[in-house]
């Protein structure tokens, strides 16, 4: 049940999480020569420019979601696909950049705290929040890379299987969100999302620890 206070940390942390993934995408895609993103407002670290209200909700509610997809037109891509799964996959890398700086940050805080004599709620609060922004992050990046139309996963995937599938995938598009919304709710991606999170989180922190060893 979420409360007052956790809905004030998880707001701004889930902002953060959807407006670097989608900004990576849009960056991603006008580097490869692409003038529809800033034609379209995208081009920005604007939170509102992205926001989709139900894939926030849900992120919020559930751990995952979606933003408002940006924008791209292939047809400037040299490779249209593989500037697809290129531009797809950006925003799940930015998602993880995240997570990553968001552990090391927490780590280093929580080091410099012991150091300091900081009170033991306050030491709390700093690993709650760094640890829910981490988390956050990596929830958008595993569940944007289910190979679900319109999922990023679906972008990558179309590297891999023949021209006609790919293309016979994305026209259910507009269809396949529905199924995405139920599987949300019900806690079908539960399972398959809380491992992908515990798998990438666990190898963070232990880059972390190896980084930040010098220091303790």
């Amino acid at each position: 049940m979420l409360n007052l206070v956790n809905i004030l940390i998880n707001v701004p942390i889930t902002l953060i999480a959807l407006t670097g993934h989608e900004f990576a995408h849009a960056f991603v895609s006008t580097k490869l020569g692409d003038p529809t993103p800033k034609y379209e407002g995208r081009l920005t670290l604007n939170p509102m420019a992205h926001l989709d209200i139900t894939g926030t909700i849900l992120m919020i509610l559930t751990g995952f979601g979606w933003a408002k997809p940006v924008g791209v037109n292939p047809m400037y891509y040299k490779d249209r696909k593989k500037g697809m799964a290129i531009t797809a996959i950006a925003g799940p890398i930015a998602n993880f950049l995240m997570a990553f700086l968001g552990v090391l940050i927490g780590t280093i805080l929580l080091i410099i705290g012991n150091y300091l004599g900081w009170s033991y709620s306050v030491m709390e609060n700093i690993n709650m929040i760094f640890y829910l922004f981490a988390f956050r992050n990596l929830c958008f990046m595993v569940f944007n890379l289910i190979p679900i139309p319109p999922l990023d996963g679906s972008k990558v995937l179309g590297l891999f299987i023949p021209n006609r599938t790919y293309y016979t995938i994305l026209q259910y598009e507009r269809y396949s969100i529905i199924l995405i919304m139920i599987l949300s709710l019900t806690g079908v991606f539960n399972s398959v999302i809380g491992g992908g999170v515990s798998a990438v989180f666990s190898m963070i922190s232990k880059a972390v620890s190896v980084i930040v060893s010098p220091m303790v």
